[in-house]
């Protein structure tokens, strides 16, 4: 699997306004992470890492 697609939890699970502030993902793309296309799955990484950017602004 390529590297964008791996999965980027980083066991600092705390949900907040719907999305991990561990990973960046939604609670949607982590309840169907294992069932994603590797597109899929290269996809959400992006915006979760797009997420994450956003939360660090905000604090």
């Amino acid at each position: 699997m390529a590297k964008d697609a791996d999965n980027p939890c980083t066991s600092n699970c705390k949900i907040r306004d719907e999305i991990c502030v561990g990973c960046g993902r939604s609670k949607d793309d982590i309840r169907k992470w294992k069932r994603m296309k590797k597109s899929e799955r290269i996809e959400v990484v992006h915006k979760a890492k797009a997420r994450l950017k956003a939360l660090k602004k905000r604090k």
